[in-house]
């Protein structure tokens, strides 16, 4: 099973169904043939930002947030990401070089990519390589001592 296509279709089922518990959405999952335990649900839902939300009536479902609510607090999303899977920051002209554990790059790059930071262009992910993409007037000499600071290595 592919973790990339059973994550997204998980968000498919969040915007299709009132999903209240993970146990209703672990059956979901198994009516479509993905087989799933509990702990990798929960850390799905954890990595593509589920959270759960009052709707009317007062139940609470989880929900997909839109774009727009990463952007208002990025750096302490940003801030957590750097201090759990970054080991290492560099840079060179546009280019800021992030080392991380193995197999998380991805998981970093996805949290620049939703975090809607104007700066960045783009990131490209490897295993335990990412490199950000920065505007040429941000430069990655500047953006390189921001995530420093955000990760608490160094002060601007």
């Amino acid at each position: 099973m592919n973790k990339a296509r059973r994550r997204h279709r998980i968000t498919e089922l969040l915007k299709e169904h009132s999903v209240t518990k993970q146990a209703e959405l672990k059956h979901l999952l198994e009516q479509e043939n993905f087989s799933v335990t509990q702990a990798t649900l929960s850390r799905d839902l954890g990595e593509i930002g589920a959270v759960k939300v009052r709707v009317a009536g007062g139940q609470t479902v989880y929900a997909i947030p839109e774009r727009s609510l990463y952007s208002v607090t990025p750096q302490d999303n940003i801030r957590r990401v750097l201090g759990e899977w970054v080991a290492e920051i560099s840079h060179s002209a546009n280019l800021v070089v992030l080392r991380t554990t193995p197999g998380s790059a991805h998981v970093v790059a996805s949290a620049f990519d939703r975090a809607g930071m104007t700066e960045i262009i783009g990131t490209v992910a490897g295993d335990d390589t990412l490199i950000i993409v920065v505007a040429e007037e941000v430069g990655g000499a500047f953006f390189e001592k921001q995530l420093l600071q955000l990760a608490g290595l160094e002060t601007l």
